[in-house]
């Protein structure tokens, strides 16, 4: 069952067109990440799916709704959090998510506030006030907010911006139990991390979409093939290397070169001269995420994209 399905999204600012003619389909339970540079289009692509924002053109449905005529009623089944953190510093974690309850007019209201603060972790800090949270703990609060209505759809944009590593894990961890329960997220995120926690990913650039699919369709159909050098001297190998033909990326992990193209016989050609200096550990290794990406960007930028 598709929860969003929609074709044509296009949203206009002026001149400048900041989603283009976007086609997407998400699965009930399905975690989508969102990836791209700013000002990609993610957050506007978020914002039309949820009914915050009119698109220009666009066809399809959201939860069942016509994304167009009936986004008032998307909405209310849409929970959205936003970059910024949006509740009221003075109040504890108990009184702004009894608040966000009384707007929803959600009852019993006492019972929702209670169940809200335990599905994520929060009972213990109920008196708290929100302003003296730290930032993975805000997000947690910005989280229950956003699930207390019960909604079958979760947007979160850049969601852990911010957050320490363990309470970006344990966030991650609350939206994979919601997915469990039948939500659906999409999240947009900078960390490719996060993205790998995803079930699907999908890469926007300059408003278009150029990837969509999990991590192992996207590596296989992004055909890279990458090289590891490790030693002592690969800073200055660096520099070489970036100018050779049939090398597209060099990307520096450490004391460890990745260097990767799209032809693997002048990909082994152009680091051959290399291959018997002492100082040099050579293998084959696995194209990450990133690289896939990177090689994505270079495309678009270079207008080889095809589109």
């Amino acid at each position: 069952m598709n929860v969003v399905d929609v074709s044509g999204l296009t949203k206009r600012f002026g001149d400048r067109t900041v989603v283009d003619n976007i086609s997407l389909r998400v699965r009930q339970s399905e975690i989508v990440g969102f990836l791209g540079p700013n000002g990609s289009g993610k957050t506007t692509t978020i914002r039309m799916l949820c009914g915050l924002l009119n698109p220009d053109a666009a066809t399809g449905t959201c939860l069942g709704y016509d994304i167009i005529r009936e986004a008032a009623l998307i909405k209310l089944q849409t929970g959205y959090m936003t970059q910024r953190f949006s509740f009221y510093e003075d109040l504890t974690i108990e009184e702004n998510l009894d608040f966000v309850a009384r707007l929803y007019d959600l009852q019993p209201r006492r019972q929702k506030v209670e169940e809200a603060l335990a599905r994520i972790g929060l009972g213990a800090r109920r008196k708290q006030l929100a302003g003296a949270l730290s930032g993975g703990w805000k997000q947690r609060l910005a989280l229950a907010a956003c699930v207390m209505h019960e909604p079958k759809l979760l947007l979160l944009d850049e969601p852990t911006a911010g957050v320490d590593p363990q309470a970006r894990r344990e966030f991650w961890d609350a939206i994979h139990r919601l997915s469990d329960e039948g939500v659906t997220v999409l999240v947009s995120t900078h960390y490719m991390d996060e993205a790998e926690r995803c079930h699907r990913i999908v890469y926007i650039m300059d408003g278009h979409i150029l990837a969509d699919g999990t991590i192992p369709e996207l590596l296989a159909h992004a055909g890279l093939h990458t090289l590891r050098v490790r030693g002592s001297a690969t800073s200055a190998l660096r520099s070489t290397l970036e100018r050779l033909p049939g090398i597209e990326q060099v990307a520096p992990f450490g004391e460890t070169l990745h260097v990767t193209g799209t032809d693997r016989a002048t990909l082994l050609a152009a680091v051959a001269p290399f291959r018997n200096d002492p100082q040099l550990l050579w293998s084959e290794g696995d194209t990450t995420l990133e690289d896939v990406f990177i090689h994505l960007m270079q495309r678009r930028r270079a207008g080889t994209d095809g589109r």
